[in-house]
């Protein structure tokens, strides 16, 4: 009996610790109406600074709403206004503020994570976007079933899933132009890494739709329900080796591959911003 309640304790505190990322206050707010009463109730989650004329409030300070990134990417679109975006993984909507302002069509933005897609809807009324649609899911499902894009953007999403090359090959079928920023294993870098080399415990092949690649299992360990937590929705998740990431994008039809910046020394990890089309 004592052995099953000390087990039954251990669960319910796991369950709460869980739950304590993931639960909103309710609380009611007696001053007058302001941007700052909207993002204060997620206070220590924010990662962002926003952009003029909103940069004074409190929320996060990051220098997302103006990423050199999406001003790449915007640089190399034809004709933006017509374009219709799917952007996977928005997490606050930074991103999807810099593709409004770039003109194009439309956005329908997927996050998987509830509190920071109510974080989007909080940015989206604050920072009055018109053609963005945010929608709480998770975009892989999504795309098994999705009409066609002009554009998809996976910026900061690929290395948190558990079957990344399952997402390309599913991307490559819903659009010809993909945006992607990714991190990706290398071996010497990621085992001498001070931050990274002990999240990674496994290597494994694997095949998906006749792509025959190397997972690296990442485990996020203490990280994971951390409020203000920008990953996966499993304990853990697959990175892809740089040659594994262009080769299931060459694989799976994207025959133009331009590359932005590769940055296998950066103090966060291995990263690639990259820009891939389909011209045949």
């Amino acid at each position: 009996m004592k052995n099953r309640l000390q087990k039954l304790n251990a669960a319910i505190k796991d369950r709460a610790l869980h739950l304590a990322g993931l639960e909103l206050k309710i609380e009611y707010i007696n001053t007058p109406p302001s941007p700052q009463n909207a993002l204060d109730i997620f206070r220590g989650e924010w990662f962002a600074k926003l952009p003029p004329p909103f940069a004074n409030l409190n929320a996060g300070d990051g220098p997302i709403f103006e990423d050199p990134r999406i001003i790449w990417l915007g640089q190399r679109l034809d004709n933006p206004g017509s374009l219709h975006v799917l952007e996977c993984g928005p997490h606050e909507g930074a991103h999807t503020y810099m593709l409004e302002k770039l003109g194009v069509a439309s956005i329908l933005s997927i996050e998987a994570n509830t509190h920071a897609f109510l974080r989007c809807l909080v940015l989206k009324e604050l920072l009055d976007l018109k053609r963005a649609r945010f929608m709480l899911g998770d975009f892989v499902s999504y795309l098994r079933t999705s009409g066609r894009y002009d554009l998809v953007v996976a910026s900061g999403v690929l290395y948190h899933l558990v079957n990344p090359v399952e997402a390309i090959a599913l991307m490559s079928r819903v659009t010809d132009q993909l945006y992607i920023w990714s991190h990706y294993y290398d071996e010497p870098r990621v085992r001498t890494h001070p931050m990274l080399a002990h999240h990674f415990k496994s290597t494994s092949s694997a095949e998906y739709a006749g792509y025959t690649h190397s997972l690296y299992r990442q485990h996020y360990q203490t990280r994971l329900g951390n409020a203000g937590f920008n990953g996966g929705s499993r304990h853990y998740s697959h990175w892809l080796s740089r040659e594994d990431l262009i080769g299931s994008l060459k694989f799976f039809g994207f025959d133009n591959l331009t590359i932005h910046f590769d940055h296998p020394d950066d103090a966060a990890g291995p990263n690639i911003s990259l820009l891939a089309k389909r011209t045949v």
